[in-house]
Order: structure tokens, then sequence, then C-alpha cells
């Protein structure tokens, strides 16, 4: 890894990321093991004005070993002092920096209760600063850098540095950094082709899209009225754009939550947990998962819909194509901050209320009255595939062929 380019990461986090603005606080949530980048988006950060960095550490052996010897009891539990960092921060105007690097594979030797009741805990804990995120009253940002363990899963039969150096070859192509180019400047560029695409889905207005393909996906989707498709990049409640994700290859909206039906299947693995579900179906009644199955991780599965009574329901639709930079480089990365852009996907569980005409300002319960979703989870699944065909119908009942061999058709 050329500290050139990681400097550039850096830089992009920071420019186009969070676009962290002058005496503005950033928060880093890292794992350990990251330190080196952390570091990195620290000082590009100072250099752009922040009043304060600040980092939360993350430790998944350590975490590990809480898991494998905790008692149940202790994962009911979520420290207050915690709860209150994200939201004094918050409260601040602070923007959030998360570093998503993790052994895909890390907690699959542990008692799959445990990991549902910290779900749940964190979850109702950090309700009101994720939605905060959620609502973009915060400019927020998920990145990701490679660690040896993630690497190797990636990239086995290799040794660790080769594994390494491949993964951060990787990544910085999903990223569009290169040697001789200004990331900034293209990014700006690949924002506006997203959100391109995202203005031909609203203007067609679709009522539904109906997916179909070899896998056994059968499914149609409501989407509701006023809903808002986006794309590339997103607008905080004081109009600072900024990507949430990087990499981004999607356009997604919400939808109808009563308003799914029938079968999907997934198209690649789905890292929950530290633990790989693979294989697996959902099918859908009324909005809500009626019945499932896994080649592997079903147990797994079977306590992501646990989670609460939203986690049944679907919160978002996203259309990536299949030939996406990252679908083309036939790297299955074991981390949906990366697959689920080589893919369309969909997630369980809370909708944006940005994504339905005036949702930023609409309470939980004016939300389900329009038909959004709510949990305290939010799980992107991939669905894409080579053969993926969605056909969307207006309002006025037209079909229009939204994608084709899993590509857009227009």
């Amino acid at each position: 890894m050329e500290k050139a380019l990681l400097q550039k990461y850096a830089t992009l986090v920071v420019k186009v990321g969070v676009n962290l603005q002058k005496d503005q606080i950033l928060v880093i949530n890292s794992p350990i093991e990251c330190a080196e980048f952390a570091r990195c988006i620290a000082e590009e950060a100072f250099a752009a004005g922040a009043h304060d960095v600040v980092v939360s550490w993350g430790d998944e052996l350590l975490a590990h070993i809480r898991y494998q010897q905790g008692q149940k009891e202790l994962f009911t539990e979520f420290p207050e002092w915690r709860q209150k960092f994200y939201m004094d921060y918050a409260e601040q105007g602070a923007a959030f920096v998360s570093i998503a690097a993790r052994d895909p594979e890390i907690f699959n030797d542990i008692e799959p209760e445990k990991l549902k009741l910290s779900q749940q805990a964190a979850g109702a804990a950090l309700l009101e600063y994720r939605a905060r995120l959620m609502n973009n009253r915060n400019t927020w940002c998920v990145v990701s850098v490679p660690t040896a363990s993630w690497a190797a899963k990636v990239f086995p039969g290799v040794s660790e540095e080769t594994a390494v150096a491949k993964l951060w070859d990787a990544i910085f192509k999903t990223v569009r950094i290169e040697p001789d180019n200004d990331p900034v400047a293209v990014w700006r560029e690949h924002i506006a082709f997203l959100q391109k695409a995202a203005k031909f889905m609203n203007e067609h207005d679709f009522a539904s899209l109906h997916y179909t393909n070899s896998l056994g996906t059968d499914l149609t989707i409501e989407l509701p009225e006023g809903h808002i498709w986006a794309g590339g990049a997103e607008l905080s409640e004081l109009g600072i754009e900024f990507a949430a994700n990087m990499p981004t290859e999607e356009v997604y909206t919400l939808p109808k939550r009563d308003g799914v039906n029938g079968t999907v299947a997934a198209a690649k693995p789905l890292n929950f947990n530290g633990n790989l579900i693979e294989g697996f179906k959902l099918t859908f009644k009324d909005g809500k998962v009626v019945d499932y199955s896994a080649e592997k991780g079903e147990e797994i599965l079977k306590g992501l819909l646990e989670t609460d009574e939203g986690a049944c329901y679907l919160g978002e639709v996203a259309l990536v194509p299949y030939d996406s930079p990252i679908s083309k480089s036939g790297i299955l990365f074991y981390n949906t901050l990366f697959d689920e852009n080589a893919s369309c996907h969909l997630a369980l569980g809370k909708a944006y209320p940005t994504c339905i005409k005036g949702g930023e300002t609409m309470d939980s319960v004016t939300l389900l009255q329009h038909g959004v979703n709510d949990s305290l989870l939010h799980e992107d699944f991939m669905i894409g595939t080579r053969d993926l065909a969605i056909v969307g119908t207006t309002k006025t009942g037209e079909k229009i062929q939204v994608f084709a061999n899993g590509n857009f058709a227009f």
C-alpha cells in the first residue's frame, strides 16, 4: 500500500464522504487494526479545519472473548456512556465516519442468541442516534480498508502480505483512486451519473417493480405514494452534500411496507454479526417474511428476522447494474459495503425516511401510515444476477423494462 494513495483516500473521505465543514467535529469509528487509516483521516480533517477529531476504537478479538465467556444477561445491556457519547456529538453537529472492516466469520462459533440480544440492546440504545443519521441530520460515511483476517478470506491460499496487498488494490479500484488521478473530481462526476439514473426512476414514478431471475426470484414490490429515488450523494438538513457509502454504485428508494409479495433468492452470501448466511431465500406475503431457508447460517438468519417486528419487512430497494466495476472485478468481498455495490439488493428493517416526500419531519406513526418500515436494524442483502429482469408498472398501468440481463434497460 502506497502512502500517497492512502492520503488520497483520506482526503476523499473528508472532502466528499462527509464533506467536513470548518470548525465541525469528526467522530471516527474504527477497528484497532485500521488505526493508520483512522489517523490519516484525522490529519486530513484537521487540515480541512476540523474543530476536533474523536475516535471510538473497536476490537473484534476482544469482542469475541466477551461473547464467548460472558453470560447471556450481559448482552441485554448497553453502556449508558456509549449512548451519550454518540448522542452528545451528534447534537453538536458532528460528522461520523465508520471504517467497516472485520473478519467475516469472527463470531461463527458464538451462540446466536447472544448475538441477537446484543443487536437488540445496541439498536434500542442507539435508536435516536441512528435515526439522526438516517434522516441526514448529521453527515456520515462508511468506508473500509483491509485487515489481515478479512484479506485471508477474500484471497485464500496466498501469504498474508500478498492477500492484504491484493485487497488494498481492489479497494482502491472500487473507490476510484489511482496514482495519477484526482479522486475528488472523479467522484463528483460519478455522483452526477448516479443522480441521472435516480432522475429517470423518479420521472416514471413507478407504482411497483417485478423482479425475476433463474435463481427462483419472483417478487413484486409496491412503492409508496411520494417515494423518492436517490443515489450517489445525500443532502444533510443544512444542505451539505455528502456520500454516505464509499464505494457506491446504487440508486435506491423504499418499498411500501405491506406491498411486497413473492419469493427472492440471495445472489451472494450475507455477512451478519460475524457470520455468513449463504444460499438463502425469503418468501413475503403482504410485506412480511412468512417463510425462509438457508444452506448455511439458517439459525443466524432466524435471529436476524427475530430482532423485532420490522426486521421481517423490507426497508430498501436498490438498483445496481450487474456490470458495475465491483461486479466486473469478480471478487466476493464478504463485506456488505462492497458486495451490495456489485448487485441489486434489498434491505430488511428500517427504511430511510428521506426516501419519501416530507419524511424527515414525520414521526414514527406518520411514517408507518405512509407505508414506511421501522426497525432497530437495516440489513442489506444481494439479489442481482446476470439474468435479473425488473419490469416497472406505472400508475397508469404502463409496463416499462427497468432492468434486462442484469443491467439498466435504459
